[in-house]
């Protein structure tokens, strides 16, 4: 091949690749992951959210589970509001209205509803009280923050 040609030379993506990897980004610092603040989703659940729904829970209109994560939507719909919660918090101008309004308020009806996955559990509260809460088996939510380092 010469040097007119319009094909590339075996070589070309090596020597573009190896421009690229010699690029700034060698030289800028590596962007932190910022640090969760709950490690797990129980420990979102039992410190915040939890205090956050001061909802009378009958059983009839409304129902939710002290053991919750013996639901595996209750899991899922709770995990994603934890993360959620995670990625809003770090926006100070609007992100809790944004969690708010796009998972907190989707995700927690759809929990506390009597046809819901907490249909005919029992559990009860009064207003102003927390949702109720049990502990689950030690070992079932591992703190993530320890898996960050």
């Amino acid at each position: 091949m010469t040097a007119t040609d319009d094909s590339p030379t075996e070589d070309w993506a090596d020597d573009w690749g190896s421009d690229l990897a010699d690029d700034d980004a060698t030289d800028a610092p590596a962007e932190e992951m910022p640090q969760l603040y709950y490690g797990s989703v129980d420990e979102f659940v039992r410190e915040y959210l939890r205090y956050q729904y001061r909802r009378r829970i009958d059983g009839q209109r409304r129902v939710w589970a002290a053991q919750w994560w013996k639901y595996g939507e209750a899991i899922s719909r709770l995990d994603a509001l934890w993360r959620a919660w995670e990625h809003h918090r770090l926006d100070p101008a609007t992100g809790a209205s944004i969690w708010w309004r796009d998972h907190a308020d989707h995700h927690m009806p759809a929990l506390m509803d009597p046809d819901g996955t907490f249909h005919g559990v029992k559990d009860t509260n009064n207003r102003d009280e927390p949702l109720p809460y049990a502990e689950p088996p030690a070992g079932l939510f591992e703190d993530e923050r320890d898996n960050l380092s």
